[in-house]
C-alpha cells in the first residue's frame, strides 16, 4: 500500500500529537481525527472527525498514536467502542516512549486476536514540540519492512524516519536517546552552576563552548534557559523517569552494568521528589544549585 492510498488516522492531539496532526493533515490532504475534547481548528482545516476510537479504527488504514505511553493506548482498544471492534487492515504506529517488550507483546495479542490484520511499528521521535511544528523529527521506527516503509512514508512530514530493527527497536533507540539527553542536560546544568559561582559570564561560556567538543543540539536549544535560569516547561522533566526505567530495563535484558544510568535515575527521582517534575530538563540547573544549598 502507498501513502497515495492509505488512509491515516491520528489519537492523541497532546503537545506532540497536534503538531504532528497538523503536519500530516497538511502533506495528506486528509486526516482522520479522534480526541478527549473537540479539535475545532483541526476539523475547519480539513480534517474528519470521528466520534469514537471504533470509527476512528474503521476508517483508516493507518493509525498513528501520539497518547503517553501504552497504557492509555489499551483504554481504547476493547469495548463496543474500541479500536479493535471494528477494525479491518490496520497498522498502527505507536509514537509514544514505551517498554520495548511491552511493545511487542501488545503487538504480539493484536495480531493474534484479529487474526493477523493489525499489525504494529514503533515509531518514538526526538526533537520535541520545536522538531514537531518544524517537521525535523528524528523518527525511530522499529517493526518489519513494509511496515515500516509505510510508516516511512507516512509520517516523513514530520521529520526523518529510519528503520533501525525489528519490532521494539525504536524504543530501545529511544531509550539510547534519553541515556544521552538526560546525561548531557545534567553535566550542562551542573556546569552552569560552577561557572555561575565563579564569575564567569554564562552567555560568552555557552556560545564558546557551543562551537567545540561541548556543543550539541540539546546546548543549543536550552542555552537561552541555562543562561537565564528558566525552567519553564517545553519538556518536562518527570518525562525522563519513565524513559530511565526503560532503558534499565533493557540493561537488564541485555545483561549490561550500566555506569551512568543509575545515577542519572537517582537525580531524576530526586529531581521529581522535590517538586520540579513539571519544569523543563533544564531545571537540572535549578537542581544542582538547591544540592549546594543545602550541602553548605
Amino acid at each position: 500500500m502507498s501513502t497515495s492510498s492509505a488512509s491515516v488516522g491520528i489519537i492523541g492531539l497532546g503537545a506532540m500529537g497536534r503538531p504532528v496532526a497538523d503536519r500530516l493533515l497538511a502533506a495528506h490532504g486528509t486526516l482522520h481525527i479522534h480526541a478527549r475534547r473537540p479539535q475545532p481548528e483541526l476539523v475547519a482545516a480539513g480534517a474528519t472527525w470521528a466520534y469514537s476510537p471504533r470509527e476512528l479504527a474503521a476508517a483508516v488504514d493507518v493509525l498513528v498514536s501520539f497518547l503517553p505511553d501504552l497504557p492509555e493506548l489499551e483504554e481504547l482498544l476493547y469495548g463496543d467502542d474500541g479500536l479493535m471492534a471494528d477494525a479491518g487492515d490496520l497498522l498502527i504506529l505507536v509514537g509514544s516512549t514505551s517498554s520495548a517488550p511491552a511493545v511487542r507483546e501488545l503487538a504480539e495479542r493484536l495480531h493474534t486476536q484479529s487474526g493477523g490484520r493489525v499489525r504494529m511499528v514503533d515509531c518514538p521521535v526526538s526533537g520535541g514540540v520545536d522538531g514537531a511544528t518544524s517537521g525535523t523529527l528524528s523518527i525511530m521506527l522499529g517493526g518489519s519492512p513494509d511496515d515500516a516503509a509505510l510508516a516511512a512514508s507516512v509520517l516523513a512530514p514530520c521529520g526523518t524516519p529510519v528503520l533501525l530493527g525489528p519490532l521494539g527497536a525504536g524504543e530501545v533507540a529511544k531509550a539510547c536517546n534519553q541515556l544521552v539527553v538526560s546525561a548531557t542536560i545534567l553535566a550542562l546544568g551542573e556546569a552552569t552552576v560552577l561557572a555561575d559561582r565563579s564569575g564567569l559570564d554564562l552567555d560568552a561560556l555557552w556560545t564558546l563552548l557551543g562551537g567545540g567538543y561541548a556543543g550539541s543540539n540539546l546546548l543549543e536549544s536550552r542555552r537561552h534557559k541555562l543562561v537565564s535560569g528558566d525552567d519553564s516547561p517545553s519538556g518536562m522533566a518527570k518525562y525522563m523517569v519513565k524513559d530511565l526505567r526503560f532503558a534499565a530495563d533493557i540493561a537488564e535484558a541485555t545483561g549490561i552494568a550500566p555506569v551512568l544510568l543509575p545515577a542519572l535515575r537517582a537525580a531524576f527521582d530526586g529531581i521529581v521528589d522535590a517538586g520540579l517534575g513539571d519544569r523543563d530538563i533544564s531545571v537540572a540547573r535549578r537542581f544542582v544549585q538547591s544540592r549546594d544549598t543545602q550541602a553548605s
